[in-house]
Parts: C-alpha cells; structure tokens; sequence
C-alpha cells in the first residue's frame, strides 16, 4: 500500500486533470475547504518522449498561480496529476515533473496518476470494486485496494472493445453491407450514413487519412443507438457492444466481497438502448457488485488524491506506470 508522511491540516493542495481536450486545475486549502478553478482548452502535447513536460508546465504555471490568488493559498504541499497517456507515454513526465513542481511551486510531495485511476477515484473514491470508462474509446479498472486490474484501453484498432468508436465502426460496417448487397447490412444504417458523409464508395478515402479517426467512428454511435428500437442489425450491435463492456468491467472487478462497479464516460448518455442491455449482462456476470452511480468525474479523483496525500491519507495502491507518489525526503 502507498503510504506519505503528514502535513499541515491547512496546507495548500493543486489537482490536475490533463486529458484529451484540455487542462483543468483546482487549487484548495485542506483546511479551510477554500477552492479556485482553472482550465485550458489545449491538450498538452505529445512527442518522441512520450507526455511533454515542459509544454504542461507552461500551461499549469499560469494557471496555478491565478488560482492560488483567487483561493488565498500562499503555499503548495500536495498535488496530484492525472494525466492521460501516463501508463504508456509517461516515462519523461515522471521523471521531469517532479522537479518542476518542486523548483515553481514549492511542491514536496507529488501523485502521479493516469487518467483512468482519477476517473476510478472520481467514481468510487478508496472503495474495492471496478468502474468502466466508455467515450470514444473504453477502458476498465479495477482494485481489492492491494492491487489495481486494467482491461482494454488499446485504441480503436486493436480494442476499446464497445467503445463509441466501435459501435460506429460496427455501424458504418452494416452499412456498409447494405450497399454492397451482403448479409448483416442495414438499409436505414446506410441511409444514415449517406446523410453523414455521403455517397459510400467515398466513404473510405475520407475516414482512413484522418488523424482523428476515433472519433469520426464514435459520431456514427448514436445514430446505430437512434435506429435501435426499429432496426435488428442496430439493436444487435449495441447488445454486443454491452456484453464486451460486461465482460471487460468483470475481468477487473475483485472476486471478493461485494464491490462497487461504477459507469462513466460520455457513451452512457446514449440511454436505454444502451444501458438496458448493459445491465442485464452486468447482471449476469457480476450478480455480486452493488451497481452505483459515480461521485464524480476525474477532476474530482486528483482533488481526494491531493487532499489525501496532504493529510497524510492516501491508501491507494502503487502502480509502476499507473500510480506513483514521490516525496521529498523533508516530507515524508
């Protein structure tokens, strides 16, 4: 278990949560429960070295410091850092932050997270059990609070197994069918798809060169959820979908006891046609967990992560490439 030494009650805390579409950074007091908001809308870069850290720094800095004004805290302890990425592109941020955290703020003890544990302490805070991540993409992670479990996460070509980019994939595949006259196909699928991108012949020479390929797949998602009470083929892909999401939250979600499994992420907004098949199978393969509803998002998770590892009170498992706290010798 990751233990840290103990501070003030009322010293300064950062938490930050850089992801996909931007920065966003609280700075509070432990004590005094005085907090500030910052963000910014440009992800933070990725290069040769993984996760950049000077191009975070250059952003957190301003930030930070309007939010250290705005809440009154005169001195940083404690921060924590979910950042996207971290788990397979985090080798230079571990090694780069640290320090310059410490050299611009004073910051003496630091957690270092992907964003798939903030999401998960965001959701469930340090209780066991597992929480399923669905947007574009999907992962799954899960803890007995000894160890943590992650499942898929492997992007769009070689996984997010009934992501948004999947069942868009698996959409634009019936149309797809449909135009080309084999079985599987969907006429109402294809006309949508016309409607989106236009004629189907075209259709690959537009998807394949873009950069952003996740998500021109995950647009057609709920165009399939929309066709899935009057279309087999729809209403069978999103049943798909929801027995891969099942089987992934399962393979994470300790055997023992009765944990909690969590659901966030953008996906869940497409309702029912969704989620009523999802239940079932969660159902099916985790009769045990106790279905809640999330505390909050990833921002949420870096804040109990800060606010814990001020106070002394982190018990969250270490991970080598998912969670790590440095400390300062004079801190711990």
């Amino acid at each position: 278990m990751t233990g840290t030494g103990r501070g003030p009650a009322d010293q300064g805390f950062l938490a930050v949560d850089s992801g996909g579409s931007g920065l966003r950074v609280v700075v509070g007091s432990v004590g005094r429960g005085a907090t500030a908001r910052r963000e910014s809308r440009e992800p933070v870069r990725t290069g040769e070295r993984g996760i950049d850290a000077g191009h975070l720094m250059e952003q957190l800095v301003p930030l930070v410091r309007a939010s250290m004004a705005e809440a009154g805290v005169d001195r940083l302890g404690a921060a924590a850092v979910g950042a996207a990425g971290l788990a397979s592109l985090g080798d230079a941020l571990r090694a780069e932050l640290p320090g310059a955290l410490e050299r611009e703020f004073g910051i003496g003890r630091l957690v270092l997270a992907a964003d798939a544990v903030t999401a998960y302490v965001g959701a469930l805070g340090s209780r066991p059990g597992a929480v399923l991540a669905a947007g574009t993409g999907l992962i799954a992670l899960g803890t007995d609070l000894t160890r943590w479990r992650r499942a898929d996460g492997w992007g769009h070509l070689l996984g997010d197994c009934g992501s948004g980019a999947w069942i868009g994939r698996a959409g634009l595949e019936a149309a797809l069918r449909a135009y080309d006259g084999r079985p599987g196909g969907s006429a109402g699928l294809l006309t949508c798809a016309e409607e989106l991108f236009g004629p189907m012949r075209g259709l690959p020479g537009k998807l394949y060169p873009r950069p952003d390929r996740p998500a021109v797949l995950a647009s057609f998602a709920p165009q399939v959820a929309a066709r899935a009470d009057s279309d087999p083929v729809a209403a069978d892909i999103l049943r798909t979908a929801a027995r891969h999401m099942a089987e992934t939250a399962a393979t994470v979600c300790p055997a023992v006891g009765e944990p909690r499994v969590a659901l966030t992420g953008g996906l869940f907004k497409m309702g029912d046609a969704l989620l009523a098949p999802l239940e079932e199978e969660l159902s099916k393969r985790l009769p045990r967990a106790l279905r809640v509803a999330p505390d909050g998002d990833p921002l949420l998770g870096s804040v109990r992560m800060a606010t814990d590892l001020a106070t002394g009170s982190l018990t969250l498992p270490g991970d080598e490439t998912m969670l790590c706290v440095l400390t300062r010798a004079g801190d711990r």
